[in-house]
């Protein structure tokens, strides 16, 4: 793993949290972009060499929508950026962590993107994500 390459914040609403968040963070919303796979829309601010991104559920019963139904708005997970995210899930599945999915598929931000299960991470959501060419 390179570095993390953003943190994800599940909020209800795009419209209400991006103010807030250019505010804390003191810098403008550079990205918003529709996620349709994932039935998500997201919001992206850099901080450093990090990014923030918000995550609103473009759907009632997506999974952004259910994870703040349990939890409330907050941290959803943490990305990590890869050189080459097949190889680091092999490096993984071999240590014994469980993914999400048996593939990378396409996330926001041109990126591929997997996600390993909480259970095998002490209940943290991470991501791998590695950028598209």
């Amino acid at each position: 793993m390179q570095k993390v390459e953003h943190i994800g914040i599940a909020v209800k609403s795009l419209l209400n949290s991006v103010p807030l968040f250019e505010k804390l963070l003191n810098t403008n919303c550079y990205k918003t972009e529709t996620v349709e796979s994932e039935k998500v829309n997201t919001a992206f601010f850099r901080q450093g060499d990090a990014k923030i991104e918000l995550l609103e559920s473009s759907d009632p019963d997506g999974v952004i929508a259910r994870f703040i139904e349990k939890k409330g708005e907050g941290m959803h997970h943490i990305a990590f950026e890869v050189e080459d995210i097949e190889a680091e899930m092999e490096r993984l599945k071999a240590e014994g962590f469980v993914f999400l999915q048996e593939k990378p598929k396409a996330g926001a931000d041109n990126k591929w993107i997997c996600f390993l299960h909480p259970k095998s991470t002490n209940g943290l959501l991470v991501e791998l994500c590695q950028e598209r060419k």
